[in-house]
């Protein structure tokens, strides 16, 4: 799952070497922290949160074929 919101970030970036993912591993559910570039995190959040969302919307229906919660936090 990590390799696909890679996937997915990179594309909305422009500073791809800023990206940084951290995966917290629970029990029933798992933890993405995004960091990226101050300058990008527009771009990653979009307007009124769209784009955010829409990731938070995709990691959820992939998380429910395994059985878990994803979460997706973005941090700056």
């Amino acid at each position: 799952m990590k390799d696909v919101l890679q996937t997915i970030i990179e594309s909305l970036v422009e500073d791809k070497s800023q990206i940084q993912i951290n995966q917290i591993d629970g029990e029933k559910n798992i933890v993405f922290e995004v960091k990226v570039a101050e300058s990008d995190m527009g771009r990653v959040i979009g307007k009124e949160g769209r784009i955010a969302k829409a990731i938070r919307t995709i990691f959820k229906a992939v998380a429910a074929k395994e059985q878990k919660k994803v979460t997706v936090e973005f941090i700056d």
